[in-house]
């Protein structure tokens, strides 16, 4: 049975086979994982992409964005948060003082949705293995879930966004903010404070887990 076919049946049974694991296998590297991407035909989405958004940045970044799908203009360019929201997205890493080169921005799922409609579950779980082994590569010292859908696929919760965000999570041990997406702000300005308070909790935990590694490197 092929990887597409048992996932489809694991979904008509209701069994979410999305596993938290940030371990990659031994031999895994960027090169492998990029083409497995690149290729991927799990699921229906590969019929109507332009391309694969597989995600952009530092390789070994401190912060890792992910948000849910690639927009109309992420699919035509092959990049994530290059659409209307790109402004705004670039502005919110200059007052973190972070660049896109910084960073690691991908996507819970790695084709663009029709009609930009939330991503069914088949999907959810096709991409799953793509993104633990990019976390599992990148080794983050924090992930932001950027957006409800990112948030509600890695928190495993149903929750209001509004009651995700403002608060650290974990995953897999690794630090985690629920953040507003950038779309969002630009249509309710009053909640970019929310936001910019999220991005300050990333910020602290970031310097703090680098003074812990100092820390425990540094001779008795």
């Amino acid at each position: 049975m092929d990887n597409a076919t048992r996932l489809q049946y694991l979904t008509a049974l209701g069994i979410d086979v999305w596993v938290p694991r940030v371990d990659a296998p031994v031999d895994d590297d960027w090169g492998s994982l990029n083409a497995e991407m690149l290729a991927c035909q799990q699921c229906d989405l590969c019929q109507s992409r332009q391309q694969v958004v597989v995600g952009v940045g530092n390789q070994q970044a401190d912060y890792l964005w992910i948000t849910e799908a690639p927009s109309m203009e992420d699919d035509r360019q092959g990049q994530p948060f290059v659409d209307a929201s790109a402004e705004l997205f670039s502005e919110m890493l200059r007052a973190m003082q972070l660049s896109r080169e910084q960073v690691f921005i991908t996507n819970i799922v790695k084709c663009r949705l029709p009609e930009d409609r939330d991503p069914k579950q088949l999907e959810l779980v096709a991409c799953a293995d793509f993104l633990q082994r990019q976390i599992a590569l990148i080794q983050p010292k924090v992930l932001i879930a950027v957006g409800r859908i990112a948030a509600h696929k890695l928190l495993q919760s149903k929750a209001p966004l509004a009651e995700l965000r403002g608060v650290e999570h974990q995953f897999s041990g690794i630090p985690l903010i629920a953040i507003y997406h950038p779309a969002y702000l630009l249509r309710v300005l009053t909640e970019k404070p929310k936001a910019w308070h999220d991005m300050q909790i990333a910020l602290t935990l970031v310097n703090k887990t680098k003074n812990n590694d100092k820390t425990s490197i540094e001779p008795a």
